[in-house]
C-alpha cells in the first residue's frame, strides 16, 4: 500500500512542482529507487525534452533563414548591423543545439522546407516592395 501512496505523492508533485518532482526524481534514480518513480511522468518528461529541441531548432533556423533573406534581399543598410547580429546569434545556438543532439540535423533536413516557406513568407508580408527568391538558393 506504501508504494501506491508514493506513486499518489509523486503525481501530486509532479502536477504541482515540476522542479521539485524532478529532483526527487533524480534523487530516487540515483539511489536505485525505481520501484518509487512516477514512470508515467517520466516517460512524459522525456519526451517533452525531445519536443522542445525541435522546437528550439525550428524557431531558431525560421529566424535565420528569415534575417539572411532580410540581409540578402532588403536595401535597407541602416538595419544590416541588427540583423547581422541575429544572424550570427540564431548560427551559434544552432551550432550548439546540434552538437548536444546530434540526430536533431535529420530533422532539419525533414523540415527545411516547411521553415523556409514560413519565413519567406513573413519576408514578403514584411517587405511587400521587395523581390525574394521563391526557392532557397
Amino acid at each position: 500500500m506504501q508504494k501506491t501512496t508514493k506513486a499518489i505523492d509523486s503525481k501530486e508533485l509532479y502536477q504541482q512542482d515540476l522542479a521539485a518532482w524532478c529532483s526527487d526524481t533524480v534523487a530516487k534514480l540515483k539511489a536505485s529507487n525505481f520501484s518509487e518513480i512516477d514512470i508515467d511522468s517520466l516517460i512524459e518528461e522525456i519526451e517533452g525534452l525531445a519536443g522542445r529541441d525541435r522546437r528550439e531548432l525550428e524557431s531558431r533556423l525560421e529566424i535565420l533563414l528569415n534575417h539572411l533573406l532580410k540581409r540578402m534581399y532588403v536595401d535597407s543598410p541602416n538595419d544590416y548591423r541588427g540583423g547581422e547580429l541575429t544572424i550570427r546569434e540564431q548560427r551559434r545556438q544552432l551550432q550548439k543545439l546540434l552538437k548536444q543532439s546530434p540526430s536533431l540535423r535529420n530533422y532539419w533536413m525533414e523540415t527545411f522546407s516547411e521553415l523556409w516557406v514560413n519565413a519567406l513568407t513573413d519576408a514578403r508580408e514584411d517587405y511587400p516592395d521587395t523581390e525574394f527568391p521563391d526557392e532557397w538558393r
